[in-house]
């Protein structure tokens, strides 16, 4: 889906469908494309293997989500690679973090906090404002490597800005002041900072732990006190538990697109927010 043409003048590496998205939206058919990471994979749980080390070694640049989403793969494929272009530092090592503004950032961070980011919340594809800044920066970046397209690259940055600006007003009237949800992960922040949803508690205790019987039996109880009726998830998460909320609340579940890619409708970015907005109306 992501692919680009054999005739690319850079190759572009990316790490996850949705940096692809903004990538093919910018370069076109003057990038040639690879996508690593599969969209039925959650980003937290990747491993490297020989495929990603050919795929980056060949790479003119290297895009990725940055804030240690990647931790437990991408530094084995950056130096088992033996690529200079994407080493830390150079041109073609590429941090998409770097242009957004982060949230959730811990003063402090141990292994009784469970699965935290200590540079903040990695989930920030789910902000359209932080979406235009990183477009901007691959922008920027593809133009460098690439003068000779710069005009070409920045022709369609002003033509994704536009389709956005103009997203972004059907998207506002979409409500969520006051809706109140619970959600399993700590996976739409951003979306809820952006629109107004406010997540009042989530299905694991602390990232990436399981909850327990007795957790469960006190967020149905709040869940039931505070008359919270949606709890909202991803496939890529068990079922089990938000079921059985489900069941002893009432709640509706509302399964959301984690990624481009993740259900058959989703082609881009912009058809991910819409759908994840719809969902949730």
């Amino acid at each position: 889906m992501f692919m680009g043409t054999a005739f690319g003048e850079l190759r572009v590496v990316v790490t996850l469908p949705w940096i692809g998205s903004l990538v093919n939206e910018i370069g076109k058919y003057r990038v040639h494309l690879d996508v690593i990471v599969k969209a039925t994979q959650d980003p937290h749980f990747v491993e490297a293997k020989p495929s990603m080390i050919l795929a980056v070694r060949k790479a003119d640049v290297l895009m990725y989500n940055g804030l240690d989403l990647e931790i437990g793969y991408l530094p084995v494929l950056i130096e088992s690679s033996r690529n200079q272009k994407i080493q830390s530092g150079m041109a073609g090592n590429v941090d998409c973090s770097r242009y957004v503004k982060v949230i959730d950032h811990p003063d402090k961070v141990d292994r009784s906090m469970g699965d935290v980011h200590p540079f903040g919340n990695p989930h920030y594809h789910f902000s359209p404002k932080n979406i235009e800044r990183v477009a901007a920066g691959i922008t920027e970046v593809l133009s460098r490597l690439d003068t000779g397209n710069a005009d070409f690259f920045r022709k369609n940055m002003a033509v994704f800005s536009s389709k956005l600006h103009g997203k972004e007003s059907a998207w506002k009237a979409k409500h969520f002041h006051g809706k109140k949800v619970i959600a399993y992960h700590k996976l739409f922040e951003y979306l809820a900072a952006d629109f107004g949803l406010t997540i009042s508690g989530y299905v694991e205790p602390k990232p990436g732990i399981p909850p327990s019987v007795a957790y469960i039996g006190r967020l149905i109880e709040k869940m039931k006190e505070e008359r919270i009726h949606t709890v909202i998830t991803t496939s890529l998460y068990p079922r089990k538990e938000v079921d059985f909320i489900a069941d002893k609340t009432g709640a509706r579940v509302i399964v959301l697109p984690h990624d481009v890619g993740s259900m058959p409708e989703i082609v881009d970015w912009f058809t991910l927010m819409d759908t994840v907005l719809t969902r949730l109306q």
